[in-house]
This record gives C-alpha cells, structure tokens and sequence, in this order.
C-alpha cells in the first residue's frame, strides 16, 4: 500500500523536521487531514482507536508534536515555542509531498490549527475545530474560572494536594493519571468513558518526558494566551476555507467561546453535539465522522444541532 491508495494498518514512522524528529502514525486513503493533538503536553494516543474511523474516507496524518510523547527525543523545552509548532507542520506537509491539507485540532490543537490556518491559508484546505480551547488570552483567564466555579471543593483540594506531592512534580505518570482523573471530570458526559481518556494520556511518556512536556506547555501559554492582547480571531475573518467548529453540549469549555470563533470565520458553522462532551471522537463517535465527512466532501446538513 502507498499513501495514495490508503494504508489499511496504520504505517509509524520518525520524519527529520526542522531538526527534530516528529512521530507521525497514517491511515486510511482519500483526502488528507492531519491532526493536532490537544495538551499542549500530551501526545496523540489519547485520541485512539476512535478517531481512526475517519480513515474510512480520509488519509489520516497525526502526529506527536515536538518534545512530546514518541517526539521527545533530544528535544529541550527551549527548542520548543508556538512559532516553530507552526514551522513543524508546514515543514511535514511538505515532506509529506502534500500541496494543501485539512487540519483537524482537537482543544489546544484547535488554537495551533488556527493559528496554522490564519499563517499559510494557501496550504490548508479545510479547518475542523473539536472542542477547541479559547482563541483569546481573556478567554483563557474566563475558563480558568468557569471551571473554578463548575469544580466541588474537593475535588480541587485533591487537585492541589496531588499537584504539590513529590511524585507528581517528579513526572510520575501514575501521579499524572491521578491528577487527570480530577481534572477531567466534567469533561466527559458519561462517567464510565473517563477511564479510557485518563489511562491514555501518557502511555508514551517518562517521567522526565512529563516534566519536558510540561515545560514547553508553559512555554506556548507565555506565547499565546498569557500575551497581552493575544487573540487570534481577527485574523480568522480573512478565512476562506470551509470550516467546521464542532463543540460538546456538555463541554467544560463553554460553547460561547467556539461560536466567537465559528461567527468570525466566513464559511464556518457551529454544530453542538448533544450528550457530549470535551471528547467528541469518544463520545458521540459516529455524528462527529459523519460531520467531517460531509465537511470533506462538500455535503451541508441543514440542522446545528444533533
């Protein structure tokens, strides 16, 4: 198989870019569409196998971004900012031999795909927005407390005392899951599905991996939404792309802050999916593939609300 006729397992590979070497993991055939995994500190595991249904008609391109997950190696925090993220998926879709792609971002891979798209708007084809994360540093501030107030109490002492722990701040993986299984809490519609996003958060990570990764997230934060001023909407008004913003009814990240974003970008809509949550792929599995594929092939459902 090639990656014109489709891979039918996925195919794993390291690709050189800009002097690191980034994970890349392909599969299914049609029209490329490459993903942007949320963090900005995990990798994309945690989006497996579900996603993978969209390989049914799309060539799916992921990949671990710098410094995270199976792209750690040799990569130091410093190496690491939003300017060279960008730089890293221009410089895969042209090792790729693609002339335009589809970019898929799922919560912080939604700001890194706007950013992408507001940069290179001749290279990208479609934008597909899953749960994504605020586009602007006051947005950014308002969630940290919407989500202070949709929080119990206890579970943010069991946050903070987990955080402050020995293991924890040494990377400890189990630690990490420990944290995230509080964190992510009200992010999920079905409690039962909670399990499956924690257990897969860092199964490629070490310890020193966890605190690298949590380094260059704060990096990106300093260079985005802890920016005076920052905010990517406006650049989004000069997009010519057809968009979908696809957004959790039940999302911990208020749908307010996807349809500012959907309301800017000319050919974009707004669908929320009912009994959902932050994790779309996982959650309401079949209506987000369908979505997308209609996106891809130029189909536009009449209903916003599913």
């Amino acid at each position: 198989m090639t990656p014109e006729t489709g891979w039918q397992i996925p195919y794993e590979r390291h690709v050189a870019v800009n002097g690191a070497d980034l994970f890349v993991r392909e599969i299914g055939a049609g029209p490329p569409v490459v993903v942007l995994h949320g963090g900005p500190d995990f990798d994309h595991t945690y989006l497996l196998p579900e996603l993978d249904g969209l390989a049914d008609g799309c060539r799916l391109i992921y990949y671990d971004q710098r410094g995270r997950g199976r792209s750690a190696a040799n990569v130091a925090p410093e190496q690491v900012s939003i300017d060279s993220e960008i730089a890293d998926l221009e410089r895969l879709r042209e090792r790729l031999g693609l002339t335009s792609i589809a970019v898929l971002g799922h919560s912080w891979g939604g700001v890194l795909a706007m950013e992408y798209a507001t940069r290179h708007p001749d290279r990208i084809s479609h934008l597909i927005l899953v749960s994504t994360a605020p586009a602007s540093g006051i947005e950014y501030e308002a969630l940290r407390q919407h989500l202070r107030t949709i929080r119990p109490a206890g579970d943010l002492e069991a946050m903070a005392r987990i955080a402050a722990g020995a293991d924890f701040r040494a990377g400890d993986p189990q630690a990490e899951v420990d944290y995230y299984r509080i964190y992510f809490r009200p992010a999920v519609h079905r409690a039962e599905q909670l399990e499956q996003i924690v257990g897969r958060l860092r199964t490629h990570f070490t310890a020193a991996g966890v605190r690298t990764a949590r380094a260059i997230e704060h990096r990106l934060y300093e260079q985005t939404w802890l920016r005076p001023g920052y905010d990517i909407v406006p650049g989004l008004t000069n997009l010519q792309l057809p968009t979908l913003v696809l957004h959790g009814e039940h999302d911990f990240i208020p749908v307010e802050m996807a349809s500012r974003i959907a309301d800017a970008i000319p050919a974009a809509r707004l669908t929320t999916l009912n009994a959902c949550g932050h994790f779309a792929y996982l959650e309401r599995p079949d209506l987000m593939h369908q979505f997308v594929a209609d996106l891809l092939n130029g189909r536009r459902r009449t209903q916003q609300r599913d």
